[in-house]
This record gives C-alpha cells, sequence and structure tokens, in this order.
C-alpha cells in the first residue's frame, strides 16, 4: 500500500478521497489554487501545495505543476477524483513517466472510451449493445441526413467528444436536420474542440441506467445499478440504487454487458458503463443500449457504497497499488435501497443559474450521509462547480430510503446562498417519482410545479422578526416592563415585498405580533416557542439577513430605514423620519451650509440611534422637529434648498 497520495482535484471530491485514505493510514497532499487557500479539502490533508491562480487553467488542469508537488512532497500515487483531469490520458503517460502510479485506468483504456463513436464501435465487437445510429468518420452534411432517414426519426444528435449534453440536439423530422447539425456542431466545437458528431435513434420514453464496474486490468465485476432519469438539461439531479421496475434478468445482462465492456479494454479502477434504456414498454433485457463509459469515479458513487457495502475508494487504492480484485462477482449483494441529491448554490427563479456567496451555516440531520467540500463560512466561489453538497439516504426499502431522503432535504439548514433545495424537495415528493415511474423528461415536462416557492406565512415573518430584534431569548429589559408591555416594530423585506412589523412583549414568554392585518401570537414553553400552534422553527442570523429554516429556507432582510430613505426618489431637500421614534439630537439650524453626508439630527428607534443625512449641498431653511420629539415614520424634520435658491 502506498504511503502517501496527492489528491489532484478540490471540494468535495478531494475530501472524500481524503476520508477513506487517511482512514487506511495513508498520508493525503493536497493542491490549491488561489481562490482555495482556506478551503476545506487543503485544511484536512497531511501536507498542501499551491499551484498557481484560480482559474483551473491555471491550477487544477496544470498536469507539469500537479505532478511536481507529488514529487516534491514525496507522494506514490496521484488520485484524480473526477473532472479536471480525471480522464485525460496524456496526464496518465505523463504521471506514469515521472514514476508515479496513476489510481484509475491505464491511458489506453481512458483513450478507448474517449470517443463515443470509437467505444460504440468497439462494443459492438465485444457484444455490447448499441443504439441504432451512425458512427462513422465521414461528417458529410447529405450523408448524416441519408443516414438519419435510415435509423428513423426522432433521432438524436450528438457530439463524439465531450459530455454533459453539450453538443446535443433532438431532430424530430428532415426538416429540422441542418439547422440542429449546425447548432451541435457549433457547439461541440467550441466546448470540445471537435465538431464531429454521431447519429442515434431518439429514445421514446428513455432511461438513463448505469452500471458501476470495477477492474483490476484482467478482470473485472459490476457492483450494480445505478437510475439517474432524473435529470435537468442532461444534468443529473437525483440519482438511486437500484433501478426501480428493475428485473434479475435484466440487471444480470446489462451487468454482464458492463463487465464485457470493462474487461474488452483491460480496464483497472472504478468506471461505469452508461446505458439508455427504452422505458415505453417496461424494462426489457432486449432495451438497452450502449450510451458512454465514464473512465473514472462517479459524482454518485455514494448510493452503490450504500447498497454493497463497499468502500469503492479503498478499492481503488487496493488495485492501483497492486492487489487484485477484492471480491468476486458472487460475494457482492444489494442491500437495501439509496438515494443521492446534488445539492447546488443556484437560482431557480433565474433558471438555475450558479450562484455564489459565503455560507454563514451549514447542517443536515443525523440520518444524512452528507458529502460536501465546503463549511460553514467558506464562500462558493465563482471560478468552480458550485456544489455544497451531495445528500445520501440509505433504507432498507425504496419507500423508506424515499422518505429518508425528503425528511434529510426538509431537515438541511444552508443561509449564505441561494440553493435548489426547495427544487430537490419538491421532486422528492413528485407522484411519479415516488412511484418509480422515472424517466429523462420527467423534471422538464414538469418544471412549473417543481419550481414552485414554498408559502411564506405570517407566523414566518414574525419568528424573522423575533430574531431581527433579539426576542428569541428575552430578558426582562427587553421585553417588557412591570407597568406595561413594550412595543417595538422591525421592517424585513423578502421576496420583493417590504413588511413593517409590530410586537407587543407581554412578558419574557408571550409575545404580540401584528404581521400588516394578521395577529400572531408566540409563546415560550418548557423552553421552546409556538407561533399560532406551529413549533419554531431554527434560525440563523447573519449581519442583516435571517434565514427560517421552515419551507427549505425562508430568507428575511432587515431593512435599515436609513438606507431605504436614502433610496427614495425625490429632489434630496426634505429630510424625513425613516421610521417612527424619538429626535435625539438636532444639529441643523436655520441658514446652514451643508455638504451631502453631513449629519443634521439623530433619531432614537428600535433601541438604537440613526443619524440622518443631508442628501445633498444646500442650506437649512426650516427645522422642524426639535430634541425630544416624539414622531412618527415619515413626519419631516429639516428642510434644504439650494444655496442660491435660499440667496433669492
Amino acid at each position: 500500500m502506498f504511503d502517501t497520495i496527492l489528491i489532484a482535484n478540490r471540494g468535495e471530491i478531494a475530501c472524500r478521497v481524503m476520508q477513506t485514505a487517511q482512514a487506511m493510514g495513508v498520508r493525503c497532499v493536497a493542491v490549491y489554487s488561489d481562490a482555495d487557500a482556506a478551503a476545506m479539502h487543503v485544511a484536512i490533508a497531511d501536507a498542501a501545495v499551491h499551484i498557481g491562480g484560480s482559474a483551473p487553467a491555471e491550477s487544477y488542469l496544470r498536469g507539469d505543476a500537479i505532478i511536481q508537488a507529488a514529487l516534491d512532497t514525496g507522494a506514490q500515487a496521484i488520485h484524480p477524483g473526477y473532472g479536471f483531469l480525471s480522464e485525460n490520458p496524456d496526464f496518465v503517460e505523463a504521471v506514469e513517466k515521472a514514476g508515479l502510479v496513476f489510481i484509475g485506468p491505464s491511458a489506453r483504456a481512458i483513450r478507448a472510451m474517449g470517443l463515443k463513436d470509437a467505444a460504440k464501435a468497439l462494443m459492438v465487437e465485444a457484444g455490447v449493445p448499441v443504439v441504432p445510429g451512425y458512427h462513422g468518420a465521414d461528417q458529410d452534411d447529405d450523408l448524416l441526413m441519408q443516414e438519419a432517414e435510415k435509423i428513423g426519426y426522432p433521432v438524436l444528435i450528438k457530439a463524439v467528444a465531450g459530455g454533459g449534453g453539450k453538443g446535443m440536439r433532438q431532430v424530430d423530422d428532415a426538416k429540422g436536420f441542418k439547422a440542429a447539425l449546425d447548432s451541435a456542431r457549433s457547439e461541440a466545437r467550441s466546448a470540445f474542440g471537435n465538431a464531429d458528431v454521431l447519429v442515434e435513434k431518439f429514445v421514446a420514453k428513455p432511461r438513463h441506467i448505469e452500471v458501476q464496474v470495477f477492474g483490476d486490468g484482467k478482470k473485472a465485476v459490476h457492483l450494480f445499478e445505478r437510475d439517474c432519469s432524473l435529470q435537468r438539461r442532461h444534468q443529473k439531479v437525483i440519482e438511486e440504487a437500484p433501478a426501480p421496475g428493475m428485473t434479475d434478468e435484466m440487471r444480470a445482462a446489462m451487468g454482464a454487458a458492463a463487465v464485457r465492456a470493462a474487461e474488452a479494454i483491460g480496464y483497472a479502477g472504478a468506471g461505469t458503463v452508461e446505458f439508455i434504456v427504452d422505458a415505453s414498454d417496461g424494462l426489457r433485457r432486449d432495451g438497452f443500449f450502449f450510451m458512454e463509459m465514464n473512465t473514472r469515479l462517479q459524482v454518485e458513487h455514494p448510493v452503490t457504497e450504500a447498497i454493497t457495502g463497499v468502500d469503492l475508494v479503498e478499492w481503488q487504492l487496493r488495485v492501483a497499488a497492486g492487489e487484485s480484485l477484492p471480491l468476486h462477482q458472487q460475494d457482492l449483494s444489494i442491500d437495501g435501497h439509496a438515494f443521492e441529491a446534488r445539492l447546488y448554490a443556484e437560482d431557480v427563479p433565474k433558471g438555475f443559474l450558479p450562484a455564489t456567496g459565503t455560507l454563514t451555516h451549514l447542517h443536515f440531520t443525523d440520518r444524512t450521509r452528507a458529502d460536501s467540500g465546503v463549511r460553514a463560512g467558506d464562500t462558493i466561489s465563482p471560478f468552480y462547480d458550485p456544489m455544497i453538497a451531495k445528500v445520501i439516504v440509505h433504507g432498507p426499502t425504496r419507500d423508506v430510503a424515499l422518505a429518508r431522503l425528503r425528511a434529510a432535504l426538509s431537515g438541511a439548514q444552508v443561509a449564505g446562498t441561494v440553493t435548489n433545495l426547495a427544487f430537490l424537495g419538491a421532486l422528492a415528493g413528485h407522484a411519479g417519482f415516488a412511484a418509480g415511474d422515472v424517466d429523462t423528461g420527467l423534471i422538464a415536462r414538469d418544471i412549473e410545479t417543481l419550481t414552485d416557492v414554498p408559502a411564506v406565512e405570517p407566523w414566518h415573518r414574525a419568528l424573522a422578526g423575533m430574531a431581527a430584534l433579539g426576542l428569541m431569548v428575552p430578558q426582562a429589559e427587553a421585553g417588557f416592563t412591570l407597568w406595561r408591555p413594550l412595543r417595538r416594530q422591525v421592517m424585513l423585506a423578502q421576496g420583493g415585498e417590504d413588511d413593517l412589523l409590530k410586537v407587543r412583549v407581554m412578558s419574557p414568554d408571550r409575545q404580540l405580533w401584528s404581521v400588516g392585518e394578521v395577529e400572531v401570537t408566540a409563546e415560550r414553553r418548557a423552553g421552546t416557542w409556538y407561533l399560532d400552534g406551529h413549533v419554531a422553527p431554527e434560525v440563523s442570523m447573519a449581519g442583516a439577513t435571517v434565514t427560517v429554516f421552515d419551507g427549505y429556507g425562508m430568507v428575511f432582510d432587515v431593512v435599515d430605514p436609513l438606507a431605504r430613505a436614502a433610496g427614495r426618489s425625490g429632489d434630496g431637500n426634505l429630510i424625513e423620519a425613516p421610521m417612527p421614534g424619538m429626535v435625539r439630537l438636532v444639529e441643523a439650524q436655520v441658514g446652514q451650509k451643508v455638504a451631502a453626508g453631513d449629519r443634521l439630527a439623530v433619531l432614537e428607534a428600535m433601541k438604537m440611534e440613526h443619524s440622518l443625512l443631508a442628501e445633498r449641498d444646500g442650506v437649512v431653511v426650516e427645522v422642524l422637529a426639535a430634541a425630544g420629539d416624539q414622531v412618527e415614520a415619515g413626519a419631516a424634520l429639516v428642510r434644504l434648498e439650494a444655496e442660491d435658491d435660499a440667496a433669492a
């Protein structure tokens, strides 16, 4: 076994590899970019080496710098994780040339599966079923159109290089073929530097089912299948193992085909053989077709680990160190069911745009396996994939595992950035998904329902107000007096709307909130707050932002009335009270020349003092309030005029 390995990756997968390697007594070296200097994978490594700038091309794609870091730190092997250089055969050869071990397949195996057309030709030779289609080298437009006619519409145009849905177009009839071909080629050329395409039969009700394989360079085994049909724009969202509706006969056929594929290229290490399955008439052993092989550890490998009890990273290290396969096929079996949901920092209402932000709070339930590369306090960088965590659950049956997934998602607490958590929760609760009736088009068909925003109730707003005013643990002097309840108020912004909330604190254990026209009663019993009978969920407050952990996280911003007042339209001549309060001090005097930003008065409200500043240069022509005055929101306090106007 190796003494030291270097992980040529970052984030979640780097942390995942270290977890197993360090448990095996193997020393781990991390590499990091400028943006990742304080990252989690750096913090937990035994040693770390800086390899360049924040952009991947300046760091994690610099094979020479990574290899040198391995040599400098005494590493004997390099684990590539997934992405970046994990499927780059030139990097594999460079690693081996430097006298190091690449923890993964050979460069020859990676090249054999690197181009979809060549890989499919190889699979035909190995007796692996492939989707009917054209995979030839002749890329003449007319020929491709003729082949599409032979295959029969609808067809799928796919780039021969790369993946992730890029360079892929569905064509329903001949008249749309040329435009789709041009578009696919353009995208493929831009993404992969290779404009070649293949044309395949489009499967009407496709399911994406993949088989985990593991080889030692001579023999291979399969560790059963994963269903990855829940996809958005060809990107996986929730994966599960085993596949719902799978029969023993079809599982044996798919597993055998995947093993033939791996052994045909002398595969060593963890790999995944992906199949497209025609589910229009159920799962049939003659209804699956080879798509591609991923020659690396997959993002969704934890669901396979959950149902087999196998640590795939441990197997990777052992086989790379020269051991044979740890188990034979007959030794492997399925135990229960598992799901994985990919939690991302992304803005779902804005079309799932990747988001950034600093995580101010991150917590998962005890039953959840959460593979993550970030912690509270970490920043989601714009340079890399915005994954926060992989939420993984296991249960004795699919129904139990799905119930645990729903509980894990509803119990997850994330603050500091927008996420797809509510979308994942809606998907986990989808009736078709619950019934196992899944295909790759499910999300697109029901996208409006799946992206509905959970309703924010008045009691949620009241709870946010309690946090904003520090009333979750009230003290006598902050909450009430012996002769009357204390009245306070706070303005919150949520969902594009501002709400002025008012509260009467009746006692340390009872508060009456006015939320618009609705009154909410908050009572504390045995240390727990109840708002109109609802048990108060946990709340996080960071700066002026309150997150209520219900409905997958509801975010409220505490509005600074002064900042809001400064943003009002107008000529800036009239200085108004931004909220009810007492005028503590008036500094403005009639005839005084002032400059923008000068303090004119001080208002005391919400137990804080707020300075009221001149919004423009001018001359004070009226002072409309005096120290000690109690004023309402919007009350005029000082009026200015331009200097020329005042002189006239």
